[in-house]
């Protein structure tokens, strides 16, 4: 998809975005939203290492270094050519690649699982990310992917709930800024896209954060009232 609304595509913001996302991934102990509630709550999702896991939308490669230390064996691809740098460069894949999810360089049935973890809001082609995905899983491969909730937005998107819509927001944590651009999506855009091409939804999980979790990470109160993210594990039913 090109600009919307005057605005440039999301992999191109991303990629403008990437220095900042570095300093934001790889300072310990500054993001408790991935550390202490995303990202436990959506590894109790994932299926234990088979034959290949792909990572689409891996970014600078967080989620699949954490996996890459339990056998999984690891592509990633990522529209941004400074992140799949940054993935390179920490290791923890066998295989990455800067191109275009809706457009996989893989021949089908290559992989047996799939994740797209914090991915699929951030991609312009939904429909033919989720497509692609299918073509390139063996028939009964999962995909487990993690989104912004679509509840999680602010009051005025929704208002227009059923509409996609193109966000920019500002952040600052810890005196690190980050912007983040994605699209906000109904949720039965998401649903849609993927039993269109044959996933039914094993699991559905809106994560919320444990007692422990918010003894060490107060910031996180707010994630206990209302839901921030939402997980799924599909199985690809061909």
């Amino acid at each position: 998809m090109a600009a919307v609304d005057g605005l440039e595509s999301l992999s191109e913001a991303w990629e403008r975005h990437a220095a900042r996302w570095e300093r934001w991934t790889r300072v310990a102990g500054h993001d408790v939203y991935f550390e202490q509630l995303n990202w436990p709550a959506f590894h109790e999702l994932v299926p234990p290492a088979g034959r290949r896991t792909l990572d689409v939308g891996c970014g600078e490669g967080r989620a699949g270094r954490a996996l890459a230390g339990e056998g999984h064996r690891l592509a990633g691809i990522d529209s941004s050519p400074t992140l799949v740098d940054l993935a390179r460069e920490a290791g923890g894949y066998d295989e990455l690649v800067c191109a275009d999810a809706a457009r996989l360089p893989w021949e089908a049935d290559s992989f047996d699982l799939a994740l797209a973890f914090m991915s699929l809001h951030d991609i312009d082609d939904l429909t033919g990310t989720v497509t692609e995905i299918a073509r390139v899983l063996e028939p009964g491969g999962r995909l487990c992917l993690a989104i912004v909730h679509p509840l999680n937005r602010t009051p005025e998107a929704l208002h227009s709930y059923f509409e996609e819509q193109r966000f920019v927001e500002e952040l600052e944590l810890d005196g690190l800024p980050m912007t983040f651009e994605g699209v906000d999506r109904p949720l039965e855009a998401y649903t849609r896209a993927l039993s269109r091409v044959g996933f039914l939804v094993e699991d559905l999980r809106e994560p919320k954060p444990t007692a422990a979790a918010l003894a060490t990470a107060p910031a996180l109160a707010k994630t206990a009232r209302r839901p921030y993210f939402l997980h799924m594990r599909c199985i690809l039913a061909r």
